[in-house]
């Protein structure tokens, strides 16, 4: 049925589209100069939206982002295996040049879904099985993604110290810690853990971004904590792992 005969329907998906390609949150007139839209029915669509969880609203900066619903339906795009598919081989190959298990995962709410793991001979068994979900900012995978997220919008996932659990005693417990560990990992380009999934066991992750720039997932590497004391090898490989996924997404 063409957009013109469900014109709410047109309209709500033409503004879930626009915040998907915008590097932060959006002010409602914003929205309604941009697609030409009255601004009653942004405000009213917008109403719908973050009552369904789509669409959050932060009331200090007057604007809108997308909200965790719009995340779950990334991880239904992912689960339906486009990502899966053109992620396998990469890993495969990534697991055969360093020696080490790997893993694809997305974004899920606050927590990373694994969607692909390709273990290394010999290498301990992992947690990362394909469908586990674990907090994102405990992981290298998550936070990779998150370092990528606007600010606003990491602030949404993670409000208070409620949001923030744990595993191993320790990783980040409140939001002004997390936010120093995302501004590291975006000057770096890399992310890392050690120690707080699994004791003893490491990992450093890549982003994969979309055709906007958009984390639509990350590739990381797990090994032992006392091994790869020189990582350098083992980002430049997660990195190039990483760039050749986006490309294939189209990023």
């Amino acid at each position: 049925m063409p957009g013109s005969q469900v014109p709410a329907a047109d309209a709500t998906l033409r503004i879930l589209s626009h915040l998907a390609t915008q590097r932060g949150p959006v002010a409602a007139a914003t929205l309604a100069t941009a697609l030409d839209l009255p601004r009653s029915t942004v405000y009213h669509l917008l109403g719908v939206l973050q009552k369904r969880g789509f669409v959050v609203h932060l009331p200090e900066a007057r604007r809108y982002g997308l909200g965790v619903a719009a995340f779950e339906l990334s991880g239904g795009f992912a689960r339906q295996q486009p990502l899966s598919r053109l992620g396998h081989p990469l890993l495969a190959d990534l697991v055969d040049r360093v020696g080490e298990s790997a893993h694809l995962a997305v974004m899920h709410g606050r927590d990373v879904l694994y969607i692909v793991e390709e273990r290394a001979p010999r290498r301990p068994h992992l947690v990362t099985d394909v469908g586990v979900r674990l907090p994102a900012h405990l992981t290298a995978s998550g936070r990779a993604m998150l370092a990528s997220l606007p600010r606003e919008q990491v602030r949404a996932l993670f409000p208070d110290a409620t949001a923030f659990v744990d595993r191993t005693g320790s990783g980040p417990a409140r939001y002004r810690e997390l936010r120093a560990l995302l501004d590291t990992v975006s000057s770096e380009g890399f992310a890392t853990e050690d120690g707080e999934v699994t004791e003893g066991m490491a990992s450093v992750a890549v982003v994969v971004r979309d055709h906007v720039g958009w984390p639509a997932a990350s590739i990381a590497v797990t090994f032992p904590s006392d091994t790869h004391s020189e990582r350098t090898t083992l980002v430049s490989a997660v990195s190039a792992a990483a760039a050749e996924l986006s490309r294939r997404i189209g990023g």
